[in-house]
């Protein structure tokens, strides 16, 4: 996210996007946004945020990749975005089928780099007006919320407001059945009344699937814009269901909400709550009687407003004192405790089935070839069902489950290749990860793998609603807190992967990362995962090495002035980086023992 951030500000669309989540908040009109879309620095960010794209070398029906723009002067570049934008004309669709657990698939749209250019710059305009009137409680797809948040608000609703029945919703085929003129005008009622701007989401929408044809209804899942056009398609839903008890307006200004809750079950409202991700969402009310009638209007909103149907064999209701409901991975639980009912956030079942089949996939792979690559891979599969699943209640009894049901594999496969030793002698960064204690894993080619049962229970926690990207409040919270999540970088640079350095600077990286507390150690920034690069202070064609001593955590544009010898180029990262005397003269002295000259 600081990413991003540092990305607005560098195209100058940090104040463009405030300005239009500020109007929008004040439910003002929007029919001028064609211009701000095909301004170039709209395209400029869009252009740098789809190269960053892991799919950005995936090609299209034209066979196009990003490299193909790279050498294309930016006037020539934005000449060519804008002409196609003249009488715009998306290109088809390039359609991937992806299994799915149940064995069935998900069709899966692969846009053209053009197509995919503009979706994004038409994104980046739309966003900020969406946000600032999404429903609060909506986690998919959205800057800075988590499927951990739905699940940490759904903890909160079991067991401190005490509602112990869920009704969930399953929409059939929901991106493949959104009505076409439904969302237009849901965009139109938003506030988004460029009609310029509208008739291209409507070209995309039916742009054309290859060996398929030209859909009549439904999202392309896969495009930029879709998961955006998705929120928007259910806000109608989120803010009927809202208005209905946990945002239903009154006429007295009550002081607190459990006054205005007590008056409102006075009345015949239904009682509920409402927790959506995408199109996964559940209400969690009182009694079985006020469920099935939630059940049956929801059923009725869904088909008569949005033209929806929904899953009967999916869609239920749900006594969470005898049964569990299944979100996002979790199954959550009301059981009774000595105060009466906390709620129980177990593994689903499905998801220990998965993580087995994976982590036995894996297992074959580095017994068949033992590089460090397929450690690597196994490291990261851990550290990313550890990082998903730590929220659940019992997850220490589950992974060790898992760990045992896999340990006879590991010892069959691993014995000829490895050793089963203790981590005394581990690396620092495997002791960041777990601790200092002495527990035998296996090693394999001089590198040790993670343990898939040491594991600790972290409760997962509320989205705190002042964050946003949008707002200047907003953004000097995100600061804080990123710099606050040291922990989560860490496990982001852990997953990164570099083709030709040692075992050594791969530990010693993380080790160094840490002990600076995530700072660049000459402008002292804290740095995203993303942002960090490790500099050799003596250069390792000098003689340099991979120790941990000989290691600097700096800024990835630092790095690039550090080594810098074309005065361009050292001109225009000056200028960006914006650096005081005493921070010039430390990066002069890595410059120094690169024997190049002082800046």
């Amino acid at each position: 996210m600081k990413t991003t951030l540092r990305q607005w500000e560098y195209y100058s669309m940090t104040e463009t996007f405030s300005t239009l989540y500020k109007e929008s908040q004040k439910d003002k009109k929007f029919n001028r946004l064609y211009e701000l879309i095909i301004s170039e620095e709209n395209i400029l960010l869009a252009y740098r945020k789809i190269k960053k794209n892991k799919g950005s070398g995936t090609p299209g029906t034209d066979t196009y990749t990003i490299e193909e723009y790279k050498n294309i002067g930016k006037d020539d570049f934005i000449r060519t975005i804008r002409k196609s934008l003249n009488n715009y004309k998306p290109k088809p669709v390039k359609r991937v089928l992806i299994p799915k657990e149940n064995g069935d698939t998900r069709p899966l749209g692969i846009p053209t780099m053009l197509d995919r250019l503009i979706q994004q710059m038409i994104k980046q305009i739309l966003e900020p007006i969406a946000e600032a009137k999404f429903f609060k409680h909506s986690y998919g797809f959205r800057p800075l919320r988590s499927a951990h948040h739905a699940i940490s608000r759904c903890n909160f609703l079991v067991k401190t407001a005490k509602l112990q029945y869920a009704v969930d919703m399953d929409i059939k085929g929901f991106f493949d059945n959104v009505n076409h003129r439904v969302l237009i005008k849901q965009l139109w009622n938003m506030g988004i009344q460029d009609r310029r701007v509208l008739v291209i989401i409507g070209k995309i929408l039916k742009a054309p699937i290859r060996n398929v044809g030209i859909p009549t209804k439904g999202t392309p899942q896969g495009g930029v814009l879709s998961p955006l056009l998705s929120n928007i398609v259910l806000h109608d839903l989120d803010m009927w269901i809202a208005s209905q008890w946990e945002d239903h307006p009154s006429h007295f200004d009550y002081s607190t909400n459990s006054h205005r809750n007590h008056a409102l079950k006075k009345t015949k409202l239904k009682q509920g709550y409402l927790v959506r991700y995408a199109d996964d969402f559940k209400i969690l009310t009182t009694d079985v009687k006020t469920a099935y009638k939630w059940y049956h209007a929801v059923r009725l909103y869904l088909k008569d407003r949005l033209n929806l149907d929904i899953s009967p064999e999916k869609s239920k209701v749900i006594n969470l004192r005898k049964q569990g409901t299944e979100f996002l991975g979790y199954r959550i639980r009301a059981v009774k405790h000595k105060s009466g009912f906390v709620t129980r956030s177990d593994v689903r079942d499905k998801s220990i089935k998965r993580i087995k089949a994976r982590g036995r996939e894996i297992i074959l792979e580095i017994r068949n070839s033992p590089t460090a690559g397929n450690i690597q891979k196994w490291n990261s599969f851990v550290l990313g069902v550890h990082g998903y699943f730590k929220h659940s209640s019992l997850v220490s009894i589950v992974f060790a489950r898992i760990a045992y049901d896999l340990s006879r594999l590991q010892y069959n496969r691993f014995r000829p290749i490895g050793k089963f030793v203790s981590t005394a002698n581990a690396p620092p960064s495997y002791k960041k990860f777990y601790g200092k204690n002495n527990a035998k894993t296996w090693k394999i080619s001089g590198r040790f793998l993670y343990p898939i049962t040491d594991i600790k229970f972290s409760p997962a926690m509320n989205f705190n609603q002042n964050l946003t990207v949008f707002t200047e409040r907003g953004r000097q919270l995100i600061h804080s807190k990123l710099q606050a999540d040291i922990g989560y970088q860490i496990t982001i640079l852990a997953k990164h992967q570099f083709v030709g350095y040692s075992l050594e600077f791969m530990d010693n990286r993380i080790s160094r990362y840490s002990m600076v507390q995530g700072k660049c150690e000459i402008t002292g920034e804290f740095l995203e995962a993303d942002l960090v690069h490790c500099h050799h202070f003596i250069p390792s064609d000098i003689g340099g090495t991979d120790e941990y001593k000989n290691l600097r955590i700096i800024h990835v544009d630092v790095h690039k002035l550090v080594h810098a010898t074309d005065s361009n180029t050292i001109q225009r990262l000056k200028n960006g980086l914006n650096l005081n005397t005493n921070q010039l003269n430390k990066l002069n002295s890595y410059r120094k023992v690169c024997n190049l000259e002082m800046i």
